[in-house]
């Protein structure tokens, strides 16, 4: 990445009309960068990525790690976000008018279908889960509140792309990265075009194994009274479980869930 178009340079150019904030948009930069980064990154990667002198990411990597915003990995070398970040994150999506709306419905689902359940919204391309219900079973899902996932690979993000327009869509193909996590993962840009329309044409979505090995999941999206997403849910289970009647098990209920989600938002758009 180079300075001119990293966090750093636009975050700093930002905040340059008010005064005393340049140093904190060096900071939130470089949390940004940790965020983003797909595997914990250390100090020469920050440096490189945000074009700050060595001495000064040192500084702010300190910093954050005093104040439990960021935490070391791998032995103290590398850096990931901090658990006062993630419980401050936390108590964000816990308070957020979609969570409170969808809990009752996706506790009926989970108890329904017997298996993991959550709720997802989109964030800076890719989807977070703001909600989990784990299923009743002894094997469970390694997702937690606060994973992102890809759009492009996982039910919630070909759910949500599926709603979107052309124009809305496109962009977001165009940025995303296709990484194959696993040898059922779409990578060509044409196939993943055709799987969304497929999701639009059906109302729901499928992730055949391709963000985890061995785990199916239906997703589905939460329209608001505009028509408009605002979250998506889904259904996961390890293969071994599925059962064949998807449509009676977990489809059917799935879409359920979201239309009484949908009814307790109100007018309002939760977007």
């Amino acid at each position: 990445m180079s300075t001119t178009d990293s966090p750093a340079s636009s975050q700093s150019g930002d905040a340059k009309g008010v005064a005393g904030t340049a140093a904190f948009s060096k900071f939130i930069a470089v949390l940004q960068l940790i965020a983003d980064a797909s595997t914990p990154p250390n100090i020469a990667k920050l440096v490189a990525a945000s074009g700050y002198p060595r001495p000064t990411v040192h500084r702010i990597v300190a910093a954050l790690q005093a104040e439990g915003l960021v935490a070391a990995v791998g032995g103290g070398n590398t850096f990931a976000l901090g658990p006062r970040l993630v419980n401050l994150a936390s108590r964000s999506w816990e308070r957020s008018d979609l969570r409170i709306a969808a809990v009752d419905a996706l506790m009926e689902l989970r108890n329904t279908t017997s298996e993991t359940v959550h709720l997802a919204v989109p964030s800076d391309g890719a989807m977070v889960y703001i909600e989990k219900l784990e299923s009743p079973h002894a094997v469970r899902m390694a997702s937690r509140i606060g994973t992102r996932v890809a759009i492009t690979s996982s039910s919630v993000g070909k759910a949500w792309l599926a709603t979107l327009t052309p124009a809305e869509r496109e962009p977001l193909l165009a940025q995303a990265p296709r990484v194959r996590f696993t040898e059922h993962t779409m990578t060509d840009l044409d196939a993943i075009r055709d799987e969304i329309e497929l999701t639009a044409q059906r109302g729901y979505a499928e992730d055949r194994e391709e963000n985890e090995q061995s785990i199916w999941c239906y997703g589905a999206a939460i329209l608001g009274a505009d028509g408009q997403a605002v979250g998506c849910v889904s259904v996961s289970m390890p293969m071994f479980r599925r059962q064949d009647d998807a449509q009676r098990s977990y489809i059917e209920p799935l879409l359920a869930a979201c239309r009484t989600i949908a009814a307790r938002l109100g007018p309002v758009s939760a977007r």
